[in-house]
């Protein structure tokens, strides 16, 4: 079921169903009918497969389905909320409370507008008409009371108000998939498709050893979402995870905190001085001079890793031609060159015990780099993501105790699922 299936009105009435415990003060509260309400809280239960109130002869009482439907619909509307004011800043015209009177036709064309770039395209991806699109988008920019799209050329593009709005959309959207995951059984459906989805933004380190451990782990316990795995930089995952199209990344963590996340460490990597077996300072213990003799491959600017290469050598860099975040190709430049990098040795653990890279130096103590996960404020995961988030914590945990400088390791112990 997709989460703009679902009526928005009768969602929003959820909370004031749970504070008022009668549908005849509850429909007053959200300016509707009491048969209205009554006959959307019955077609909500229907699609959602579950009962979400009893119906008493005193009122109605919230189920446990109830209360936790309610609490993330009253998220997504919060997360609405925020995204409707922060679009119509500069406006000339705004209806009070947006999000109220937002549907979600109208959220769902503007989300495949966004991803597609057109209204054709939009049209071909949904099941909405190219006439239907385009009256909600303009709909949507009557009740936020700006423009949400301008054209460019055949196809268009999103304003800035456009954008934080799709954005507040998207993340309204994965609290009410959250929702609906947290009301089904656990495991998998009848169908023996995985419930839910687990969306995890991976950085090189993560996906050496600490990802795969736990992601295993996992299906061994036996898997109650599907897992989606996104390879890149910090760059590449950070505005897809302010987006809602990832839940969490995993890597080094920033000094600063960003703003709009939470970072949460896991454990510290300590980085080693990386070259080819047979590098001429290999088995030398070479200080800070006799490294900076070579050239270097880098991180970029403003990474993590780069901090910590600028630390090795106090301001007094030596040549650095090449700056690459691609492990995979600074493995093939490290093996046909005497070229030096600063790396994890999880990164290159295959090559050393494969006898084509050696471990060159052991950096000084103070060469420490965080690693952990990062999280939009106020995210709440659902029992499969808070499961594997323990899964992680333990693939952390067996690893920062057996991580050990210069004894490389292509492997991890086996780590039981939590209970």
């Amino acid at each position: 079921m997709a989460p703009f299936d679902l009526n928005l009105r009768h969602l929003r009435a959820l909370d004031a169903i749970v504070q008022c415990r009668r549908m005849r003060v509850a429909a007053e509260a959200v300016s509707l009918s009491q048969p209205a309400l009554t006959q959307g809280l019955a077609r909500l239960e229907r699609q959602l497969g579950v009962l979400l109130f009893e119906r008493r002869p005193d009122g109605v009482v919230p189920t446990s389905a109830g209360l936790t439907m309610a609490a993330r619909a009253v998220r997504a509307f919060d997360l609405l909320g925020q995204a409707s004011r922060r679009a119509s800043r500069g406006g000339t015209r705004i209806f009070s409370r947006a999000e109220h009177l937002m549907t979600a036709t109208q959220l769902r064309a503007l989300t495949a507008l966004a991803d597609h770039g057109s209204f054709v395209a939009a049209a071909l991806a949904t099941d909405l008409s190219e006439p239907s699109l385009h009256r909600a988008v303009r709909d949507l920019e009557q009740t936020v009371g700006v423009a949400l799209v301008e054209r460019r050329g055949r196809g268009v593009q999103l304003t800035d108000a456009g954008r934080h709005l799709a954005r507040g959309a998207r993340l309204a959207a994965a609290e009410i998939v959250a929702g609906i995951v947290d009301l089904s059984h656990p495991g998998r459906d009848g169908d023996g498709r995985p419930r839910g989805r687990i969306a995890i933004g991976a950085m090189p380190l993560a996906r050496a050893r600490i990802l795969p451990a736990a992601v295993a782990a996992f299906q061994r316990g036996g898997p109650a979402a599907a897992i989606d795995i996104v390879e890149g930089s910090w760059r590449d995952l950070i505005e897809p995870l302010r987006d809602g199209l990832i839940d969490l990344t995993i890597g080094a963590l920033r000094d600063g905190v960003p703003a709009g996340f939470v970072q949460r460490p896991l454990f510290q990597d300590r980085l080693v001085v990386v070259g080819r077996v047979g590098h001429p300072l290999v088995g030398s213990a070479p200080d800070a001079a006799a490294l900076s003799g070579y050239p270097w491959m880098v991180a970029s600017p403003g990474s993590p890793l780069r901090h910590q290469w600028d630390l090795l050598f106090a301001g007094r860099d030596p040549p650095a031609p090449i700056a690459c975040g691609s492990v995979m190709v600074i493995r093939g430049i490290l093996i046909e060159t005497d070229m030096l990098t600063l790396l994890s040795p999880d990164q290159v653990a295959a090559e050393i015990a494969g006898g084509v890279l050696a471990i060159v130096c052991e950096p000084l103590p103070a060469l420490i780099r965080t690693i952990g996960t990062t999280v939009r404020p106020g995210w709440q995961p659902t029992a499969a993501q808070a499961r594997f988030l323990r899964l992680l914590d333990l693939a952390a945990s067996h690893h920062a105790s057996g991580n050990q400088i210069g004894v490389p390791s292509i492997g991890m112990e086996r780590i039981a699922p939590p209970d």
